[in-house]
This record gives C-alpha cells, structure tokens and sequence, in this order.
C-alpha cells in the first residue's frame, strides 16, 4: 500500500484560489508615501548611517535596525544598507 492508500477519494477536493485587491497596490505605495512624508528624514538617514557603520564592522546590527524601524525606515531602505555593505548574494552555477 503506497502512501495515499488511506486517502478518501469519494469527495472532490476544492482548494479556494487567492483572490488579489486589484488596488492593493496602489493602497499600498500610498500608505508607504505618506510615511515617506510624514516621517523624520534627518533621523531617518542618520539611523541608516548607524546601520550601515554597524554592518561595517562586527557590531550586533539587530538593536540599529529596531532604531531605524522606530524612526519609519521602509524595509526596503534597510535591506538596501546590506546590500551596499555586503552586495548581492547569488549562487555560484556549477556546469
């Protein structure tokens, strides 16, 4: 008896398909502007710098990115620092 042997076929099996918001999008490039405006950019990059000092060397970085997450730095604009920092990973090919 191979795995699905206890299986119960006699119902259909109906899996939902995830409808998008076709405005989510947009709601959500809004929301992230507003916080752009609204927020302290000054405090902004000065958290950022931190970040980007402390990646820099061996400083625990998770208590700069908690700071730059309180001063409203998207995760965008703190996964950008570790990029600079530490480029781009990508997977040696091997042919």
């Amino acid at each position: 008896m191979g795995v699905n042997g206890f299986a119960d076929t006699s119902e259909e099996l109906r899996i939902p398909i995830l409808q998008m918001d076709p405005q989510g999008y947009e709601r959500q490039i809004g929301r992230i502007q507003r916080v752009k405006a609204e927020r302290d950019s000054e405090k902004v990059g000065a958290a950022l710098q931190a970040l980007r000092e402390a990646a820099q060397g061996t400083a625990n970085t998770m208590p700069f990115i908690i700071n730059a997450v309180r001063e409203y730095a998207t995760l965008g604009e703190i996964t950008d620092v570790f990029r600079e920092v530490f480029g781009k990973y990508e997977e040696p090919t091997w042919i």
